[in-house]
């Protein structure tokens, strides 16, 4: 299993997660990961240094867009192709100028929340209008609302914004659930952009789908948005993928202006290539480390905080914590980041079903969570 950096290297870096608070709050916040970087991805970065190559990407080299084909291939069973493809800075850019191309000014766009907080930001800035399908909860698992988008498109929506799997929940959708979006989604002649950056990091004994798989319509108005940002925890170096199976996608991806792909970073291009060629062993100890971690986590909840409860999904490294039995109000990160020093994502922030709930990471070492759960459990015994 890959282990994490000691915690006095990881207090030297100067990403988000070891600088937005002081060094007495455990940072368990931000999509970010302790662990160092994958060997061959370290090497190539090392290399470009030694080389002193750092300059601007090379847009019409196809070999990143391969690496994650080949990828996609032997982990998916499908085979995206290079020249269908078209990269940007990050997944945020992907849903951004793929919506600005699929709706205009003032059309809905259906997200399905508990999600990814920025979804709420992208629609707006892409012109667009947010409308809520909320998953459906049964108290153990999350799947679509196929219905309520139907309704949503039916009353003017006219795109989704798919996230799968999705961030908090972890949830891998089901082959069945995605084509019936699919069919939905073609009925209406609306359009999906499916962000899948967490496709990578799906738990053993999941499958993950992808949606530009699994129907006809699905390839004629889907794009997915893909990166190696969050498996390999590339985030500062920029680099994310257009993926297209239509002529008719494949055609607005083409369309984007040259500058969407020059602003991405070389140092991205070169770590996603070698992470998506040479990482995949780093990924699979990877991922056995997360698990692990996710049983750890249950267990200290149980012994610690039993009125806690783990909302497991099957994939990503975030934690869904059920905490509205522990009275601490609709944000119960804010009370644990003040009273046990541990910062948490708010559930709020995910949307209204994720009142009472909270996100942690657990891409970290297992002490770390120990230490986590021990604040907790000892600033709600001296709650007054």
């Amino acid at each position: 299993m890959t282990l994490a950096d000691p915690i006095d290297d990881l207090r030297r870096r100067e990403s988000e997660k070891w600088t937005a608070y002081p060094d007495e709050v455990l940072p368990l916040f931000v999509a970010e990961m302790d662990f160092p970087l994958a060997p061959p991805i370290k090497a190539a970065l090392a290399q470009a240094l030694e080389l002193n190559d750092t300059g601007y990407v090379n847009t019409l080299d196809t070999r990143t867009a391969e690496a994650f084909a080949s990828f996609a291939r032997d982990r998916w069973g499908w085979e995206p192709r290079a020249e269908r493809m078209g990269y940007a800075t990050d997944v945020s850019t992907v849903i951004v100028e793929g919506l600005r191309r699929l709706i205009a000014p003032g059309d809905g766009v259906v997200i399905t929340p508990p999600v990814y907080p920025p979804f709420w930001d992208f629609i707006p800035e892409a012109g667009g209008v947010v409308v809520e399908a909320p998953m459906l909860d049964d108290g153990d698992t999350y799947t679509l609302d196929v219905d309520g988008i139907d309704r949503a498109l039916a009353a003017g929506a006219r795109a989704v914004l798919l996230c799968n799997p999705g961030n908090p929940t972890g949830t891998v959708h089901s082959r069945e659930s995605l084509e019936a979006l699919s069919r939905v989604v073609a009925r209406h002649g609306a359009s999906v952009i499916s962000d899948e950056i967490h496709a990578p990091l799906v738990h053993s004994g999941a499958t993950f789908t992808p949606y530009l798989t699994v129907s006809d319509e699905a390839r004629d108005h889907g794009i997915a948005a893909e990166s190696g940002s969050k498996v390999f925890n590339l985030a500062g170096l920029k680099t994310a993928m257009f993926v297209a199976e239509s002529d008719r996608m494949t055609a607005l991806i083409r369309s984007l202006p040259e500058e969407v792909a020059v602003r991405a970073g070389l140092f991205g291009f070169i770590a996603t290539r070698e992470g998506f060629t040479s990482g995949r062993d780093w990924v699979d100890a990877t991922v056995a480390a997360i698990e692990s971690n996710f049983d750890l986590l249950a267990q200290q909840l149980v012994e610690h905080v039993p009125d806690a409860r783990l909302r497991r999904g099957e994939a990503t490294y975030l934690a869904w914590l059920d905490l509205s039995a522990l009275g601490l109000g609709d944000d119960p990160a804010a009370w644990i980041l003040e009273h046990a020093k541990v910062a948490l994502v708010g559930g709020p922030d995910f949307g209204a079903p994720g009142k009472g709930f909270a996100r942690l990471n657990v891409a970290c070492a297992p002490e770390t969570i120990v230490e986590a759960v021990r604040r907790i459990a000892e600033a709600l015994a001296h709650r007054s």
